[in-house]
């Protein structure tokens, strides 16, 4: 949906919809007169949002950020203002390239006052960069957090470059050539290549040849320059060739039984010197180590048993994505990293298409063309634009969270996919928030009940990241969050770019301020499958637990079982499993949603408290949570 759209869908002319919806830049526009004139930073917004994912500029409003709030001061000009903005608009000598029309524009009425909203639409690659006067370099805007800042001139000349060339593994080396590769890696391909096409003619072919005809060698017709393109030193060159070309080249596949980054990997693969390092021997190891251990069902066809589910194919579609659409030349790696329940696709590079039509599929600028279609070949990715919906479909027929997929600008620019394999809605949780809020949760709509699930599985939410979930309007999201807020179920902070997370998570808010504004489940281990376990020799409190339940009577939700967790381990360490079994929670849910902040704020403390992993771990109430329950 365009931002169009999105604002003729707005209503009430409600900014606090327009802004959780898009990104708006607010301007007064009203000249020393007071009446209305078209401030030259309207410029800068125009070329940071048209560089970045659009937005709109709105005249005539003041927005206080200290509160969240705006000022509407109107503007009486308005046709002048119009007239003004495609006069400049389309003055090659002040503006690169028109994405405005009469459309574009809307006029508002706000409490009795005109407003101008100016929806300014993401330009395409071919189109960017959008610079002011005449000249790229220091002239040319991108948006960042609430702000227009100047895009450095590296980053301008890699918009060039993306612009100037469709396919960026198309170029023909000179003077590389077929002893560039690594023959093993090339000689498994072409194995690969017959099982999937027994009767091709290609199989005859000398390696030249070959190459030739899947875009990995190439000739240049005009000056009779012949050797291996981009993309045939990439997917089968020795690492110390590949060098040469591409010196910021890195391929980094992990595996990790935790969240915390500095916890040690388990298993890795990088171009260390064993191995070829090339992209056809990356893909070989790392798509064999990815499914190994899925907990999900085969399926029987014709009575034999088919391994190759969707999500396998998923998640081979992931791995090609992020080895095809990434940008060599720049600095970010190519990381793949496998979790005990979700997979990290890193590439650098950000998106030639934007997110939101990615995820419907059917439209595709991939930037490495050649490489695409090597694999292809191989029966390994998807034809051009239907690999994200292919994901998408693997992971909603599991019923797990949907992916996440996302860029980031810094420190470099890179382009993130996340897959979970979280249920959307597991009984345990559902059952927390029915508890949580009784019928007013049952009576939410099935949207609602998601956003709230969705908050309680990641601690936290935006309105992008509810965007990539729901199938509802940008507005509609915005006023089912409006409404959880009125309920009382739901915090918002953070302004314009607000963040929700569940009212019970902040129920220390009155006793520690830093507790209540903890990040939890973010950098907390996670420390699967380590956890003892007491079979046999577990003893029963059921005196112990309803006394302290009678105790907390006046208490209700995080904050009963907060105290209640201190009591518990006031008098002897308990472990996280104890802990779990005794109030009837959730194991990692404890861990990620308690006791990680109870520990980072000092009211539990570890009693190995050099490895908080050790098998041995339990909890003990600290000082100050012997103060807090005494609060």
């Amino acid at each position: 949906m365009s931002i169009s759209q999105i604002i003729q869908q707005i209503t009430e002319n409600n900014l606090s919809e327009l802004q959780e919806s898009v990104d708006i830049e607010c301007k007064l526009a009203g000249g020393r007169d007071g009446k209305g004139e078209l401030p030259n930073s309207f410029w800068d917004s125009y070329s940071a949002f048209a560089n970045t994912n659009g937005g709109v500029i709105i005249l005539g409003v003041k927005e206080i950020k200290k509160n969240n709030t705006f000022e509407v001061a109107g503007i009486e000009r308005v046709h002048q203002i119009k007239d003004d903005i495609f006069k400049t608009v389309n003055n090659k000598n002040k503006v690169s390239y028109n994405l405005l029309t009469d459309s574009n524009i809307f006029e508002w009425d706000i409490q009795g006052k005109t407003v101008l909203l100016v929806s300014v639409p993401r330009a395409t690659r071919k189109q960017q960069p959008i610079f002011l006067d005449g000249n790229p370099f220091g002239n040319t805007f991108i948006r960042q957090h609430e702000g227009d800042f100047r895009l450095p001139d590296e980053q301008v000349k890699r918009l060039i470059a993306e612009q100037v060339k469709d396919s960026l593994d198309s170029d023909i080396l000179p003077n590389f050539s077929l002893s560039d590769l690594d023959l093993t890696s090339l000689q498994a391909y072409r194995q690969r290549y017959t099982n999937f096409n027994p009767t091709s003619p290609w199989n005859d072919d000398d390696n030249q040849s070959f190459l030739t005809k899947i875009g990995g060698y190439g000739k240049n017709r005009e000056t009779g320059e012949q050797g291996l393109t981009k993309a045939g030193l990439l997917m089968f060159g020795h690492q110390e060739a590949i060098y040469e070309i591409f010196p910021e080249y890195m391929l980094d596949y992990q595996e990790r039984e935790s969240d915390d980054d500095t916890v040690r990997w388990i298993d890795r693969i990088v171009p260390d010197g064993n191995w070829s390092g090339n992209l056809f021997d990356f893909y070989r190891k790392v798509s064999a180590k990815l499914p190994q251990d899925l907990k999900i069902p085969f399926k029987l066809k014709n009575g034999e048993r088919q391994d190759d589910t969707p999500i396998h194919k998923a998640i081979r579609e992931a791995l090609v994505n992020s080895l095809v659409h990434a940008d060599y030349s720049d600095r970010a790696s190519v990381k793949i990293v496998k979790y005990t329940n979700h997979f990290y696709f890193r590439n650098p590079g950000l998106m030639r298409v934007p997110i939101e039509i990615s995820l419907q599929g059917g439209e595709s600028d991939c930037r490495n063309r050649n490489l695409h279609k090597m694999f292809r070949f191989i029966n390994a990715g998807e034809q051009a634009g239907s690999g994200i919906p292919q994901i998408l479909a693997g992971w909603r027929a599991c019923h797990w969270q949907l992916p996440s997929l996302y860029e980031k600008r810094e420190p470099n620019y890179q382009t993130v996919l996340e897959l979970s394999m979280n249920d959307l809605f597991p009984n345990d949780v559902m059952q927390y928030l029915e508890n949580e809020y009784g019928k007013a949760f049952l009576a939410l709509s099935t949207d609602e009940q998601a956003i709230l699930a969705t908050i309680y599985l990641e601690n936290e939410a935006n309105h992008q990241r509810l965007k990539t979930l729901l199938p509802n309007h940008p507005a509609d999201i915005t006023k089912m969050l409006q409404h959880l807020v009125k309920q009382g179920m739901l915090v918002s902070t953070g302004g314009r770019w607000a963040v929700y997370s569940l009212a019970s998570d902040n129920s220390l808010a009155g006793n520690d301020q830093s507790l209540a504004g903890a990040s939890t489940g973010l950098n907390e281990p996670s420390y699967p499958n380590n956890e003892p376990s007491y079979p046999n020799n577990e003893p029963s409190y059921p005196n112990n637990n309803q006394s302290l339940t009678d105790k907390n009577a006046g208490l209700t939700g995080k904050s009963l079982r907060i105290k209640t967790i201190l009591e518990l381990c006031l008098e002897k360490p308990l472990s996280s499993g104890e802990i779990a079994r005794r109030l009837g929670l959730n194991l990692q849910g404890l861990r990620n949603r308690y006791l990680a902040d109870l520990v980072k704020n000092e009211y539990l403390a570890y009693t190995y408290p050099d490895n908080p992993k050790d098998r041995r771990q339990t909890y003990i109430t600290t000082d100050k949570g012997k103060t807090f329950i005494r609060s």
